[in-house]
């Protein structure tokens, strides 16, 4: 399962050319805006791809904030502009802004050690990793959601008991020299702001950001008793919808509050031009607000976005002109990252491209009606939509195993035999390809796919424990 994410401060420079943009819009402007993003939102609305919520501002005032679609179909209950969406990755600017505070408070130094606040870590962790390092995706830890950790209990998932999974977890490269996306990093900056303040990590963003900024509608903790709280919806790859109520986690470091469009307007209006978070004097030692005195020369728009099944958030901000354009979806992203671009388009007077359905969707229609070589010949074209940090792997994956799932294991064994075809080098293409001979019968080709599985990927549990069954007589 895909995780809140935050777009790694890829400055969406798209691009630093062309734009007619200067200052406040004129109303003349407002209005090209207005018409054509509600033409754009229609599209996307007829794919059945979208629900939520849309908020384009000029300077903080909203010019334009409509809600679409259902918070919750079951009981026909309408997104409104009130509706709480869940913000995915956008926490991580929460927890950016308190240990920012904190090191302004000389409470923190960006090169102090991960050993000098938490205990239990492995040496090299411990003398190497450093806060800017988990700012920045660079300590070399990557995720903890392991495939069990959605049907642990809630008491397994608090910052404590994170912390303790975390300890447990290799590091992926050494701490600083590469870059991965990762919540474990921000489960350890929660960490340390508790071990820091003497105070949870929540309450220490409800009283330094939110009661400050009067964030009334943002909640922080127990998501199933928000008040007006969208549902968030997925489709498979047949196309039926579901819901991710399975997957409601508690709101952490990483990702989880609930919000509206309006209190993230003003949460980031703060963030990116105001000083009451953040000294004026501070962010000249912040690497991250020293590169944004560089965009605000330029057109350039800075993303930053969150999302897991059924929910899908993005705010561009347009620093030069003080444009904001936030977009929250209780559906599957990356959508609301899709629609937020096309807006971001129709400002600069360009054309937004038209949304198709998700690759998931593309491919099994594709491969129902028009067969293997059709998708093969036609894959890059089919999976557009799709999430640009997600693996691609992952489509023929799931197109592959819903005909499993179904009995159709020819279509599944064709599925995952084009996916090791594209994919050569990745170890779960040959593993799910064995798991669909194996459904066939063929041992012998289940046995060989899975040992070049596991020589791909000599700790892949699932290859190991298939080949130890097929060679234990």
């Amino acid at each position: 399962m895909k995780l809140s994410r935050i777009i790694l401060l890829l400055i969406i420079t798209i691009s630093f050319s062309i734009s007619t943009l200067a200052a406040q819009i004129s109303e003349a402007k407002k209005d090209i805006i207005i018409k054509k993003s509600d033409v754009l939102i229609k599209k996307y609305l007829d794919l059945d791809i979208f629900s939520g919520v849309v908020l384009i501002a000029d300077e903080g005032k909203p010019f334009y904030e409509k809600a679409f679609g259902f918070a919750n179909r079951e009981k026909n209950i309408p997104n409104t502009i009130n509706t709480k969406f869940d913000i995915g990755s956008m926490n991580k600017t929460f927890t950016k802004v308190v240990i920012y505070q904190l090191v302004d408070e000389g409470k923190l130094k960006f090169d102090d050690k991960l050993g000098k606040y938490l205990d239990g870590f492995p040496q090299e962790a411990v003398e190497n990793i450093t806060i800017d390092q988990l700012l920045h995706h660079r300590s070399g830890y990557g995720d903890y959601h392991t495939p069990d950790f959605f049907d642990l209990p809630k008491s397994e998932k608090s910052i404590s008991r994170l912390v303790e999974k975390i300890k447990m977890l290799p590091l992926l490269f050494s701490p600083g020299t590469d870059q991965q996306y990762s919540n474990s990093g921000f489960i350890l900056l929660g960490a340390i702001i508790e071990k820091v303040t003497g105070k949870t990590y929540h309450e220490n963003v409800r009283d330094r950001i939110v009661d400050p900024l009067q964030l009334t509608e943002t909640y922080l903790e127990n998501k199933d008793q928000v008040p007006d709280r969208a549902i968030g919806y997925f489709k498979d790859a047949k196309g039926e919808i579901q819901d991710n109520e399975g997957f409601l986690e508690l709101p952490n470091p990483d990702g989880g509050f609930q919000s509206t469009a309006s209190d993230i307007l003003k949460f980031y209006q703060e963030y990116f031009y105001g000083n009451k978070f953040i000294s004026a004097e501070a962010k000249k030692s912040i690497d991250e607000f020293n590169y944004y005195e560089q965009i605000k020369t330029t057109p350039g728009a800075i993303p930053q976005a969150g999302g897991f099944e059924g929910a899908n958030t993005v705010i561009y901000e347009i620093l030069r002109d003080k444009i904001s354009i936030i977009v929250f979806a209780n559906m599957d992203e990356p959508v609301a990252e899709q629609l937020g671009l096309g807006i971001l388009n129709i400002i600069r007077d360009k054309e937004p491209e038209s949304p198709t359905l998700p690759a998931i969707q593309n491919v099994y229609k594709a491969l129902n009606e028009n067969g293997v070589q059709y998708v093969n010949d036609n894959f890059n074209e089919l999976t557009i939509n799709f999430h640009p940090t997600d693996p691609k792997d992952i489509i023929l994956n799931q197109v592959g195993y819903t005909f499993l799932f179904d009995n159709q294991v020819d279509k599944a064994i064709a599925a995952f035999q084009l996916n090791v075809e594209l994919f050569p080098n990745i170890a779960n293409c040959y593993d799910s390809l064995g798991e669909a001979l194996l459904a066939e019968g063929d041992k012998e080709g289940a046995l060989k796919n899975y040992k070049i599985a596991l020589e791909l990927n000599p700790d892949l549990p699932s290859a190991q424990e298939a080949i130890k069954k097929l060679t234990t007589k």
